[in-house]
């Protein structure tokens, strides 16, 4: 990184920070500091609730999903759209009516104060570990540039993130994430528009779509019925609907966004915003990774992205083999361009035959390239037994830090943290209103001001940002890291919904069957994951389905018992 990368990078995020604090200073009571004093404007709430669900690791690892995997996970949003209109009909106007603070304020004149209490714990808990989460994923990028302690990083993110959150609450999560998503969008238009510039000469855009095709990188939809297929056009469509409905409907770190609205207008016309241009946007990250993959035909790349595994490997006994590997993986490469190279002269020249022929030759060449990978993961796995092999979160991070110039890697960088930091203020604001209204506030006996509770909320603000560096600082990474964060939502997102639906649509159930329902959904839900029942979207689903039918089987066996018995 050069001096203009630093300017780039301490800029942006000293004017997140300092206009943050700036623009929200003084809160004098709980509705400013928790829903912002109900003026926001439905752009504001849609790019704030885009920016929310937008994390570090929606930029850190969907590049590297495309770029292995192809488009395919655009189908995991399907449901989303779905999801915003059964909100805008059904949660918000019930919210706005009430009135309430938080989305689970709702379940205790519906149920009772410990269906209250047991929904807002499943939600601390995991929101709590995503937003420890949040703080790692760039955390594991800097540390890359810097060569910086883990720790020490994730500490430093974490803190820039508590000072704003805690000053200002709500609106000053809600103003400064307009800012982040301009500078997120500018710089993935930046890289884009840089990598299509670095293709050969002769190779537009609509040839290294072609090119992307070719590999299997754009295969978008995938209609079969395998449930342990994770991403898929029906796993979207129902799993991802509802997660999404569960997210954004039940989630306080999303429903304290569109709660900030002026009016329920305004709040249903910001979800109606995040539901037309989610997708596309995700796509657009998608694409973005695919250009990567095509990028990277053409240029040379490492056996495995992460430099930690790289490192690891080659102070091992096994450092003869995995040269070996890297030996033949050059080899592949030019193989590779070779191909490539044939396949575009092919389709300048409108040959069918040899398109096919290339095609085939690509394909096969792929195949020994990904079998190479493998074997040089199983090295890695054998060399250490702590450093993560499964490389896609570093494949985009690799691209900007070797490729891009001077100033543009600063500006990505600050992309993934300005991400990183919107998301993770979310959630701590959402973290900190539901331990001190839900939890703190109702069960207190004494009566305290206005101000009492404002300071109250601040403090557990701060206390769950301690919480979630501290999460941060023991994390490892799963299989991909914008996976784990979907993994854990739908372990509870699933039963949460189900007790919002219950409330909104079973008016005949009764408080002390959901609790006990939703107590013994959430153990068979965790028993499902850990078994590997089904693709973690469909946990969702089948949480969601589970908590309903039992509540309702305990609430009528509950009602046959009470009934009197008939006289003769």
């Amino acid at each position: 990184m050069g001096v203009l990368d630093w300017i780039v990078l301490g800029s942006a995020l000293l004017f997140i920070v300092g206009y943050g604090v700036w623009k929200t200073q003084g809160s004098k009571n709980v509705d400013d500091y928790v829903r912002g004093g109900n003026d926001a404007k439905w752009w504001t709430i849609g790019l704030s609730v885009m920016a929310t669900q937008a994390s570090a690791i929606t930029f850190l690892s969907t590049p590297g999903q495309a770029f292995h995997d192809g488009l395919g996970f655009v189908q995991f949003y399907f449901g989303l759209p779905l999801a915003m209109i059964v909100i805008c009909l059904v949660f918000i106007p019930i919210y706005k009516k009430l009135k309430v603070f938080t989305a689970y304020e709702m379940l205790e004149g519906r149920f009772d104060l410990k269906t209250r209490t047991l929904t807002a714990i499943l939600f601390l808990i995991q929101r709590g570990l995503a937003a420890g989460i949040t703080i790692f994923a760039p955390s594991i990028i800097l540390s890359a540039v810097l060569g910086w302690d883990l720790r020490t990083l994730n500490i430093i993110i974490g803190v820039l993130v508590i000072i704003y959150t805690v000053s200002g609450g709500t609106k000053a999560v809600s103003v400064t994430q307009k800012q982040q998503m301009f500078i997120i969008m500018v710089g993935m238009f930046f890289a884009f528009f840089f990598i299509l510039g670095s293709l050969p000469t002769g190779v537009s855009f609509g040839e290294a779509l072609k090119i992307a095709g070719a590999n299997g990188k754009l295969e978008v939809l995938d209609f079969s019925l395998d449930t342990n297929n994770r991403y898929t056009f029906w796993s979207g469509i129902t799993g991802g609907f509802f997660l999404a409905l569960a997210y954004f409907g039940t989630d306080q770190s999303q429903v304290q966004r569109y709660l900030s609205g002026k009016s329920v207008r305004e709040s249903q016309l910001g979800l109606i915003f995040n539901g037309v241009f989610k997708i596309p946007m995700q796509f657009f990250i998608l694409l973005v990774g695919a250009m990567v993959f095509v990028f990277y035909q053409y240029n040379p790349s490492p056996l495995n992205f992460n430099p930690a595994a790289t490192q690891a490997v080659m102070e091992s006994e096994y450092l003869g083999e995995y040269k070996a590997l890297e030996q033949e993986h050059l080899v592949l490469e030019q193989e590779k361009k070779m191909a490539q190279n044939a396949f575009s002269a092919a389709l300048e020249l409108k040959e069918y035959n040899a398109i096919e022929q290339a095609k085939q030759d690509i394909l096969k060449i792929n195949q020994r390239e990904r079998a190479s990978r493998d074997t040089a993961k199983t090295l890695i796995a054998k060399a250490s037994d702590t450093v993560e092999t499964n490389d896609k979160d570093y494949v985009f991070i690799h691209f900007i830090l070797d490729n891009l110039p001077t100033g543009l890697i600063g500006l990505l960088l600050a992309v993934i943290l300005s991400a990183a930091m919107s998301s993770t203020a979310s959630e701590l604001n959402a973290l900190g209103t539901i331990t001190a209204l839900d939890l703190y506030r109702r069960n207190k006996k004494e009566k305290k001001d206005e101000k009492h509770y404002v300071l109250a909320t601040k403090g557990f603000t701060l206390l769950w940002g301690i919480v979630a560096i501290c999460i941060a600082c023991f994390a490892n990474l799963f299989d991909n890291l914008i996976q784990l964060v979907n993994i854990i939502g739908s372990i509870f997102y699933g039963n949460v919904l189900g007790i919002f639906l219950l409330a909104f649509f079973f008016k005949f159930v009764k408080g002390n069957a959901v609790f006990i329902a939703a107590l013994v959904t959430q153990v068979i839900v965790i028993i499902g994951w850990y078994m590997d029942w089904m693709s973690y979207l469909w946990l969702n689903a089948f949480g969601c389905i589970l908590v309903i039918c039992l509540a309702m089987l305990i609430e009528s066996f509950d009602s046959f018992l009470s009934k009197p018995p008939i006289k003769a």
